[in-house]
């Protein structure tokens, strides 16, 4: 047995290991969110590590955001963008990662530096164009708006990330599909796209997380109350002089969770994913 496959187990348990710290690390400010949210005002800056006790145990902060605002529109305006977002990015992300890895041709490479510009350069710095071009085309205060912007956030990210692990996918697998008569986008949806599923989980999860932690976007393309998302809805909460951290907290926490649920959809394939260029 060769050196490099006894050192594999060791280095997959050290990956794990480093993910396991990292996730703990993580964490531990939405548990702190989490367990100030049930707290009274008093007990959240007394004792912020300790957990709410009988006597400190409240429930003004969500109540305050169930009663203050249309939270509920807030969610679903979040949740449409980043879903939506997200299945845009890995489309379009995907295909194009196809073609860079499958078809050469000339400029091929500076193609794909072209491309991976987008993860130097922060699309914030063209927010003034970009707030022109969305007011000429009247897209503004619209889900549409925010949707283009994250989608071509998200797309450089997710053509760098996949066209690495679609170059790994056999060609005869491919050749073999073709010599069946498959179309390429048969071989694309088909083929393809099952083998790099580990791959298109982590461009989900790295994508989705800034999306629905995003407020500048939804504050400059998107601010009118029935297209505010839940991030920007928040900050009805924080005011100048004073800030109701009750609420503030009660709507974190409630902001989490969807974020939680779609982590633990996509935890397994994200840490495939993550591996995979580790444990070979």
């Amino acid at each position: 047995m060769s050196n490099r496959a006894r050192t594999s187990p060791i280095r997959t348990g050290l990956v794990h290991l480093a993910l396991i710290g990292y996730t703990l690390v993580a964490v531990f400010p939405v548990f702190l969110t989490i367990i100030n949210s049930f707290k009274d005002r008093n007990a959240i800056f007394r004792s912020p590590l300790q957990v709410p006790t009988p006597s400190t145990f409240s429930l003004v902060g969500y109540r305050t955001v169930l009663g203050q605002g249309d939270f509920a529109t807030y969610f679903q305006n979040s949740l449409i963008v980043t879903v939506v977002s997200i299945f845009f990015v890995l489309l379009f992300g995907a295909m194009a990662a196809f073609a860079l890895s499958e078809y050469r041709f000339r400029g091929n490479t500076l193609m794909g530096l072209y491309m991976a510009i987008g993860i130097m350069i922060p699309i914030r710095l063209g927010t003034v164009a970009i707030l022109q071009g969305m007011v000429a085309a009247g897209l503004v205060n619209t889900l549409t708006a925010l949707v283009l912007v994250y989608t071509a956030q998200g797309i450089p990210l997710a053509i760098f990330i996949l066209s690495e692990f679609m170059r790994t996918v056999s060609d005869d697998l491919k050749n073999a599909g073709r010599i069946d008569g498959l179309s390429e986008y048969a071989i694309f949806f088909r083929l393809v796209l099952p083998l790099v599923r580990p791959a298109m989980a982590t461009v989900a999860v790295f994508t989705m997380i800034p999306i629905w932690n995003d407020l500048w976007f939804p504050l400059i393309l998107a601010p009118a109350e029935s297209t505010k998302t839940v991030t920007l809805g928040s900050q009805i909460f924080i005011g100048q002089f004073v800030t109701n951290w009750n609420a503030v907290l009660a709507a974190l926490s409630l902001a989490i969770l969807p974020i939680l649920v779609l982590y633990v959809i996509f935890s397994r394939q994200l840490i495939r994913g993550i591996t995979s260029g580790a444990v070979k």
